[in-house]
């Protein structure tokens, strides 16, 4: 090799950037997607899906829902965008309970079925356990097919929308099994969320929390200002003006950015599980009585009483967060799970998950936090203080 000069490769930068159509991620490890924002995706004159189809043979699949709402126009495109013959389209049931490696492998039973080879493409429309499901299958199905997401919930365009993962529920666990597997493709359409019911739209605002209290003070003040947002009355069907295109698109872009050094999660301190140490047991432990995203604001809550009592946080901090919560209408303590024993069990499940490390995120000031490593910087009484203060408050506001 003397005297040999090697040719430098250089690799494209990496990182999120965003344009009015949407953003593209670069990681470290190569990974590239898009996730795309548009309107009227399922208009035959938007190409949007049908470009991303590419002309592969589609096996679509969507929850009751979706197809109630929105099944007969995307019936119509497909028809209109796609070769005859070339797509089915299939019902499948959805909610926490139906997320399980059955339902991931009646997906791969139905493809085969409609002779989808390695070249066609899975397509998942509807909320985030819809893309689940199917991305998991997708992962799975011949070592590996792609799959195109069109996202209609608010969870599902400002977290699962713009992520890696896959999963379902095994083991009395969430999200046991799973696989990193990007979509080919995550289109994403505001119009969707005027047809949500407003719990939904605050499960979706929990998630845009959590955001907003670790890395974005100015989001999170505008949440302040706007707890209804993506509720407001008069709005009209496309409701999404200015506000709420801020909203979703910072916290879409901050998601991104958080996620991309590290998206097969090889280093398991993770920001973004802030709310998200706690809420697994919270709805498993209630037979998935609440929805992801109240158990998410649960766990924040808990997090930020940790995080005072701890004196990482001063009080206003803790009471800032807990208030937003509230004005949203989300649950900040659930009587049936919230008890010294189940969330000491929750602590330890994450302690094993997260490689004998806590890493709990708790907040340190609006738009900052940090970890609390270890299950002996914890005490047991501190638990049981901020469970008892969550509990009081929660008597308060009941009464």
């Amino acid at each position: 090799m003397s005297g040999q000069v090697l040719d430098r490769v250089d690799h494209p930068p990496t990182g999120v950037r965003e344009d009015p159509g949407g953003f593209d991620l670069a990681a470290p490890d190569g990974t590239r997607y898009r996730v795309d924002l548009t309107t009227g995706v399922f208009d035959p004159h938007n190409s949007l899906l049908a470009d991303r189809l590419e002309g592969r043979r589609v096996v679509a699949f969507v929850s009751p829902t979706v197809d109630r709402l929105h099944g007969d126009r995307l019936r119509s495109y497909l028809e209109a965008r796609t070769r005859p013959g070339q797509w089915t389209l299939h019902v499948i049931p959805t909610g926490e309970l139906h997320k399980t490696l059955g339902a991931a492998e009646q997906v791969c039973a139905v493809a085969k079925a409609d002779g989808l080879d390695r070249h066609g493409v899975m397509l998942a429309v509807g909320g985030g356990i819809v893309a689940d499901v199917v991305g998991f299958a997708a992962s799975i199905y011949a070592r590996g097919v792609r799959y195109v997401k069109v996202n209609t919930t608010l969870v599902g365009q400002v977290d699962v929308g713009v992520g890696v993962k896959t999963g379902v529920n095994a083991l009395q666990t969430k999200n046991m099994f799973g696989a990193y597997h990007p979509a080919h493709a995550s289109l994403n359409d505001p119009a969707f969320l005027a047809t949500l019911p407003h719990r939904e739209i605050r499960c979706g605002l929990a998630e845009i929390v959590k955001m907003a209290v670790i890395l974005d003070a100015d989001l999170f003040g505008t949440l302040e200002r706007h707890p209804d947002a993506f509720r407001r009355p008069g709005a009209g069907a496309d409701a999404h003006g200015d506000l709420e295109t801020y909203i979703l698109r910072t916290s879409m872009r901050l998601m991104m950015e958080e996620l991309c050094p590290n998206l097969q999660e090889h280093d398991l301190a993770r920001l973004v599980d802030f709310g998200h140490t706690f809420s697994p047991v919270v709805e498993t432990a209630g037979g998935h009585r609440l929805e992801h995203g109240e158990a998410v604001a649960v766990d924040m809550a808990l997090s930020a009483h940790l995080a005072r009592l701890l004196g990482l946080a001063d009080q206003e901090t803790c009471d800032r967060i807990v208030r937003l919560l509230r004005r949203i209408g989300l649950p900040v303590f659930d009587p049936a799970t919230c008890t010294p024993e189940l969330m000491t069990q929750a602590l330890r499940a994450s302690w094993q998950r997260r490689g004998r490390k806590l890493h709990l995120v708790v907040p340190t000031d609006i738009g900052k936090a940090a970890f609390v490593e270890e299950l002996e910087d914890l005490p047991e009484d501190v638990l049981t203080a901020a469970l008892r203060a969550l509990a009081s408050e929660g008597e308060r506001h009941d009464a």
